[in-house]
């Protein structure tokens, strides 16, 4: 089971700041996430468009679909972030 915390657009389209899951890689643990989370952002972005614009942290480190979640016990979903 991997802790998710979930940032900004992905907060607000997930309805939450944080979840846990259990996937064997971060590509089907983002599935589980599409497939659980069907919320928008008030701009009417769905969860899973937010995810497609995201970055992932797995333990603190940037992380591609093919991470191995197998040890992992944090993903951070982190949408692009306006600002400075």
């Amino acid at each position: 089971m991997v802790d998710i915390h979930y940032f900004a657009a992905a907060r607000a389209a997930a309805g939450r700041a944080q979840d846990t899951a259990q996937a064997a890689t971060l590509g089907e643990l983002l599935d589980v996430l599409r497939a659980r989370h069907t919320g928008s952002t008030e701009a009417g972005m769905s969860f899973a468009e937010v995810l497609e614009r995201c970055t992932f942290l797995v333990d603190g480190a940037s992380a591609t679909e093919d991470a191995v979640l197998a040890d992992a016990s944090r993903v951070d979903v982190l949408p692009p972030f306006a600002g400075g």
